[in-house]
């Protein structure tokens, strides 16, 4: 019998297209490829899809991000999912095959926010992670915290600014947001990986964060600051009809001196340590892990996500958000979380394939 055929999708049209390579080149590595027959795809930052090079680079390597290679045949996906094709100017075009699963290792708009799984589902193609609307409302921040809130989880103060409310009522939102009281968090709403997030102490530098996260996004979230320690949980979906598993929590540190836990502190070496189990009471734990399956299932998530806690002075839990794609190389944290509850990166790939496999496209 033929091995089942993994389409491994990286890249994308947004500021974690970097991200997203650095998490495939690890997904890459984990397959058995004694078990699967893998096909590596890019799309570029202009939004070309081609077959990954030979020499494609995945790593930050002399401090450059790596970037899609789009010297690979250029790749076309039919609106019925029956076979990808390969093409190059001035030859004839190559049918490589069907593909059984996508395992899209994306971050990001354009890509972790429900499209590029709108797409797949269109196409009758399955694949690995949440389907459309999760993926869409975990993106979206603000929606994401609505959603939370209405399934009775804990979550900070914030006030939404969109484009239009900005650009014709900003002293009136300056004002609104200044209610929360200073230090403010500023952040792109739909935007990942700490990407055009600021922490501004007084009305300028407000006005400057809000600028800063614009450029990510023209919907920008302002959260009060809450003081705690950032707790972290991993939820793995279950196969059939089991509840779906949280793994032991684990506490993040920032080591590099910044001043929350930024771009250059979650990708760059030694500016990060993760702590499992969090040191932390038995029975907070244990809360903590109940409330990451219900945020999972208030989205109604697939495959893996990533909920990320504070937990206060006071002894309080406070969910900040969910992340249904989160960074996935093999240090950064739901893998680690995991690998800390006895599954193994390797092991932890081959989990979300299979699951892949066994849904079933379209409506579930």
């Amino acid at each position: 019998m033929s091995k089942p055929r993994v389409a491994v999708v990286f890249g994308g049209r947004n500021s974690e297209h970097a991200v997203s390579l650095m998490g495939a080149g690890s997904v890459l590595e984990a397959i058995d490829r004694s078990k699967y027959e893998v096909i590596p795809i890019g799309i570029a930052q202009d939004g070309r899809w081609v077959l990954a090079a030979t020499d494609q680079r995945f790593a930050i390597e002399g401090g450059e991000l790596p970037v899609v290679d789009t010297s690979g045949a250029a790749l076309a996906l039919p609106t019925d999912g029956s076979s990808l094709v390969a093409y190059d100017q001035g030859s004839i075009p190559v049918e490589l095959g069907s593909v059984d699963v996508v395992f899209p290792v994306m971050h990001g708009p354009f890509a972790e926010d429900g499209t590029i799984q709108g797409l797949l589902e269109m196409a009758g193609v399955r694949y690995v992670g949440s389907g459309v609307l999760a993926s869409a409302v975990g993106m979206d921040k603000a929606h994401m915290k609505t959603v939370l809130a209405a399934a009775g989880l804990p979550t900070g103060a914030y006030v939404v600014v969109r484009d239009r409310d900005w650009r014709l009522n900003r002293e009136c939102v300056l004002k609104e947001a200044e209610q929360l009281g200073y230090p403010l968090f500023v952040k792109p709403a739909r935007a990942g990986s700490s990407q055009g997030i600021s922490k501004a102490h007084d009305r300028a530098s407000l006005e400057e964060a809000v600028e800063a996260a614009r450029v990510h996004d023209p919907k920008v979230l302002i959260e009060a600051a809450i003081a705690g320690r950032e707790i972290e949980c991993a939820v793995l979906q279950s196969p059939g009809d089991e509840p779906a598993a949280a793994s032991l929590p684990g506490e993040v540190r920032v080591e590099g001196g910044q001043e929350f836990f930024d771009f250059e502190a979650k990708y760059y070496p030694d500016q990060m340590s993760l702590t499992v189990p969090a040191d932390i009471p038995q029975e907070t734990g244990e809360e903590l892990r109940r409330m990451a399956v219900r945020a999972f299932e208030a989205l109604d998530c697939e495959g893996l996500a990533r909920v990320d806690f504070f937990y206060t002075p006071e002894g309080q839990l406070v969910l900040n958000e969910i992340n249904t794609m989160p960074g996935f190389t093999s240090l950064s944290v739901a893998p680690q979380l995991w690998a800390a509850s006895g599954v193994s990166y390797p092991e932890l790939v081959d989990r979300l394939i299979q699951l892949g496999l066994a849904r079933s496209p379209g409506l579930r």
